[in-house]
């Protein structure tokens, strides 16, 4: 059971999150309702989901296979009229492809051939054995300055592998994710990562979904057009590290 005073805690930050998202759409000239809000939600517990379930949520993302699929889990068993939505948004081993395909709804971080193969292939497997019934929607992971230690695609490699993604029958290329450098300027990076979502739209009109912003930066995100801002700290406080 969650405590009233940790529902009060998450009802206030969601609000706070809530207006700054506003706020920053009415400085960019857009709409509040073109921006999602996907809550973070890795090392927080199942009954802190179910609540944000309850004060109208319904995307979360996750980054630990484990944990995600414990937390799947649980929070159907606490709310199974509830309908969430599961991105997962870290890391991912080739090797744990089918278990994220089994619970995923989105995949945000895809930076290979060989990892968008490993996801094909097990959401195949899934279709066959009945584990799902639709395509995997992926979005490209994006570096803007082509840091291999943190992931994801530079630009000469982007259009290769969203061709390649695009060939995959189990996947489906629904658009960019990126994370601003450690230390960059927001706005020079997100500026970046709009051009890269242009033009890949442009060559793939399908990839229609930006997911740029977080905590610290989602209002530069916004700005630049992001049409999805990732948030957990702001949204659920500050959590423990783990290894796991």
């Amino acid at each position: 059971m969650v405590r009233v005073d940790r529902r009060e805690e998450l009802a206030r930050r969601l609000a706070a999150v809530r207006e700054r998202i506003e706020a920053a759409c009415v400085a960019a000239g857009r709409d509040p309702a073109s921006v999602e809000l996907l809550a973070v939600t890795k090392t927080v517990p199942a009954e802190d989901v179910a609540t944000l379930l309850d004060l109208g949520l319904t995307a979360f993302g996750e980054n630990r296979v484990q944990e995600a699929g414990e937390k799947v889990a649980a929070v159907a068993a606490l709310r199974p009229e509830a309908h969430p939505r599961w991105h997962f948004v870290g890391s991912l081993q080739r090797n744990k492809a089918r278990s994220v395909v089994r619970w995923a709804d989105r995949v945000e971080s895809v930076d290979s051939t060989r990892l968008a193969d490993a996801l094909d292939a097990a959401v195949r497997r899934e279709r066959e054995t009945g584990g799902r019934t639709d395509r995997l929607p992926i979005l490209l992971q994006y570096s803007v300055d082509g840091d291999p230690l943190r992931g994801g695609v530079p630009r000469p490699d982007l259009f290769p592998l969203a061709e390649h993604v695009a060939t995959c029958a189990g996947l489906h290329l629904a658009g960019l994710m990126a994370v601003a450098p450690l230390g960059a300027d927001p706005d020079s990076a997100f500026a970046d990562v709009a051009e890269a979502a242009s033009a890949l739209r442009d060559r793939f009109p399908q990839a229609t979904v930006l997911s740029a912003g977080m905590s610290g930066d989602l209002e530069a995100a916004i700005r630049h057009g992001s049409g999805v801002v990732r948030v957990g700290t702001a949204l659920v406080g500050e959590r423990p590290l783990t290894s796991r």
